[in-house]
């Protein structure tokens, strides 16, 4: 079969130089060892060569010229949506975790708010009637049985008022050395 070089196979197809060695690096186009290449290796790639028609000659030049061009920007976009998404994944996960954050600083905030205002000491407080969480009247708290009843008196136990000294207390060996008393 006919063997070409580079330059002859760029004319023939219409192809510039660059286009056809791209071909070659890509591996889609082989060269022999004498660098040339097999005129049916031509047909296999680009197919027939056809007529010099101008159109034909610079959709081809184009289009072998771009291949690489658009092989690299193909590359490049989805590299850049796979970091848009990475980023945008990323985001959202700050964004929710801010707002969890935020939610338990407003919870905090309420409950360091809510004894200072309801209540002045822990002794001396009376829940007052709240209507949206303790809708039962205090009469009704009273009667459920589940309370416990106030004190109605003191019920301090009694200590008499004259108590009998207690005797002194002996050591082990006193005990057994002196007399009782």
């Amino acid at each position: 079969m006919q063997k070409l070089t580079v330059s002859e196979l760029a004319k023939l197809y219409g192809y510039s130089r660059q286009a056809i060695y791209a071909h070659i690096n890509k591996g889609n186009l082989s060269k022999g060892s004498d660098g040339l290449i097999d005129f049916s290796e031509a047909i296999r790639v680009f197919g027939e060569p056809k007529g010099k028609s101008t159109d034909d000659k610079q959709s081809k030049s184009i289009n072998s010229q771009d291949l690489t061009q658009v092989d690299l920007l193909k590359s490049q976009v989805n590299l850049l949506e796979k970091q848009l998404n990475q980023a945008l994944l990323r985001e959202n996960q700050s964004i929710e975790r801010e707002v969890f954050y935020q939610e338990q600083i407003e919870a905090m905030q309420r409950l360091l708010e809510a004894p200072k205002a309801n209540m002045t000491t822990f002794t001396d407080h009376k829940p007052s009637q709240d209507i949206a969480t303790d809708p039962l009247p205090e009469q009704a708290l009273k009667d459920d049985g589940l309370t416990t009843p106030e004190p109605k008196e003191n019920l301090r136990i009694p200590v008499p008022d004259q108590t009998e000294p207690e005797p002194e207390k002996r050591g082990f060996w006193s005990r057994f050395f002196k007399p009782n008393g």
